[in-house]
């Protein structure tokens, strides 16, 4: 069946997994000579509606990689999308320094919404905590990776291999969530540690605006509501730099990660 309709449906608050998806769907787009169209699904207003799949359309899904899995808090709603039969990519994205059971798991759920999962891959990209774990991830060389990638998961499309992509992780149930430790052993629970906010706020809003969350109160900007998930970015993106973490335990989990995955980690891709 000619495919019909490319979709690019991604959660992306640091902007990497958008970058990802969106490259990946305009390729195959190219290739297979369809439309594109994107759902962004990052804001909190975005996951009250979706848009609905028909066999004839391929999706490009994309999610960050937390904690070695699809973010926990976007669960609910990954499993109100309808597929509808549609081929699907499952694409996330990881901050250098593994995605564990992310890949299998978002396949997993896309194949429990209906859809068709043929193709995959993991990404590595600039890790939301940090300005030096894998900076400027995607670069170019990422990028063409990726554009290869699609290219090949077009022509697989085209010649009706769809079959379920085989991915690397642990099978349901997977393994637990990453636990970060401290050099004694002990575990870092950073779930309830939430940003500050400096006197250089000038109240512009913009965080309130970005948090994917809706936890930032945009009356007060220094008010954390809700649950903060540390996609950080409202640090990265103020423009006045006033959002900051001071907790010792992220601090000392964010420390560690630099010094422990500073290598260049690979991307990863199944077809």
């Amino acid at each position: 069946m000619p495919i019909k309709q490319i979709w690019g449906m991604y959660w992306s608050a640091a902007g990497t997994t958008e970058t990802i998806v969106r490259t990946a769907a305009r390729e195959i787009g190219e290739r297979l000579g369809a439309p594109v169209q994107y759902y962004d699904f990052t804001e909190a207003a975005a996951r009250e509606r979706a848009p609905a799949f028909e066999k004839d359309d391929l999706v490009v899904f994309g999610t960050p990689t937390y904690a070695g899995r699809v973010p926990n808090l976007l669960l609910p709603y990954v499993k109100t999308v309808r597929g509808g039969g549609a081929l699907a990519v499952p694409l996330v994205t990881f901050g250098n320094r593994d995605f564990d059971d992310a890949l299998i798991e978002l396949r997993d759920l896309l194949e429990e919404d209906g859809f068709r999962p043929f193709a995959a891959g993991a990404f590595a990209c600039q890790h939301a905590f940090s300005e030096t774990l894998a900076a400027g991830r995607p670069d170019g060389d990422d990028l063409a990776a990726l554009r290869r990638f699609s290219a090949q998961a077009a022509e697989k499309a085209r010649a009706g291999m769809d079959g379920l992509v085989a991915v690397a992780g642990t099978p349901k149930p997977y393994r637990g969530y990453y636990q970060p430790r401290d050099r004694a052993g002990n575990p870092i629970d950073i779930r309830k540690v939430k940003p500050k906010t400096s006197d250089a706020c000038d109240n512009c809003g913009l965080c309130a605006a970005l948090c994917p969350m809706g936890s930032i109160d945009p009356d007060d900007v220094r008010e954390v509501r809700g649950i903060c998930i540390k996609c950080c970015a409202c640090v990265k993106k103020c423009p006045q730099n006033a959002k900051y973490f001071d907790d010792p335990g992220y601090l000392y989990h964010k420390s560690e990660l630099e010094a422990a995955y500073a290598r260049r980690a690979e991307n990863a891709v199944f077809l």
